[in-house]
């Protein structure tokens, strides 16, 4: 491979660098090992918890070559390879108690983190059981959502079917919309998070601590919220799987996630370059 024209590469998880089997194909953990030989900065931008990506980030060794993790969707920033948080958010206090009642009401599922585990008040849902699926986390039942959360979560996330979570989104916006961020993530997940929370925004953050600008990143993703990342990046890939919105405002469509689209591209700007 020719060395890639960028200095940073940005990628979103589920369904952009991993396949429908959640895992990173061995086409791609190579170009993407090749591209940290050479010096390029790797991080990974999910909406996912810190736990959930550090498979990942292990996967790519991010562990011992460095690189860093934006859980939560920019929610927290982490050097991969010390630990350390370098930045992280809050849902305000006043919100949850809100968010909890919202969905005893409706009865929908709710759910937090904690530690490794998922904490929930009803572990057979099966969008909860999709999440844990996706992060490789346990699930926990706790009688009391509410009392069981950690102080200051920096997510919730809310299940349900699509219809449902379509409603919730513009019930929940309308109440709580000048306090937090409320968006699908998935038709069937409903990401309750602190306002003004995006990756984009994390991003330039990282990148004013390690000295590049947007226009030294390549960025990858598939969902609404890799939008503001692709918008971003001075080269924004949308996954052929991504969604029509998301590849109308990409600077170049790729192969899906399940053909190594982002082995593909790489290769092809590597190429592009000399």
């Amino acid at each position: 491979m020719n060395h890639l024209p960028y200095r940073a590469i940005a990628l979103d998880l589920d369904g952009t660098l991993t396949n429908h089997d959640k895992v990173v194909t061995p086409k791609t953990r190579e170009a993407l090992l090749q591209a940290e030989a050479e010096g390029v900065v790797i991080i990974l931008a999910s909406g996912r918890p810190t736990y959930g990506i550090e498979p990942v980030a292990e996967c790519l060794e991010l562990d011992k070559r460095g690189g860093y993790i934006l859980s939560y969707n920019g929610g927290n920033i982490v050097n991969a390879k010390t630990g350390e948080k370098l930045f992280a958010q809050f849902l305000p206090d006043e919100v949850i108690p809100i968010l909890y009642r919202y969905a005893k009401e409706k009865n929908h599922a709710l759910l937090g983190y904690a530690g490794n585990e998922i904490i929930t008040e009803m572990p057979d849902d099966q969008y909860v059981k999709e999440e844990s699926r996706i992060n490789k986390m346990n699930i926990r039942k706790v009688e009391n959502l509410f009392e069981a959360l950690e102080p200051h979560p920096t997510k919730l996330l809310m299940t349900g079917d699509p219809a449902d979570m379509l409603k919730a989104e513009n019930e929940l916006s309308e109440i709580l919309g000048d306090r937090m961020d409320i968006f699908r993530s998935a038709p069937f997940f409903l990401e309750l998070v602190p306002k003004g929370i995006d990756k984009a925004k994390s991003l330039l953050r990282l990148l004013s601590k390690i000295n590049l600008t947007p226009a030294d990143m390549i960025a990858f993703g598939d969902g609404y919220n890799d939008l503001s990342m692709l918008k971003l990046a001075g080269m924004g890939v949308a996954m052929q799987n991504a969604a029509p919105e998301v590849r109308a405002e990409a600077d170049y469509i790729t192969l899906s996630n399940e053909e190594d689209g982002v082995a593909a591209a790489l290769e092809h700007f590597c190429k592009k370059a000399f």
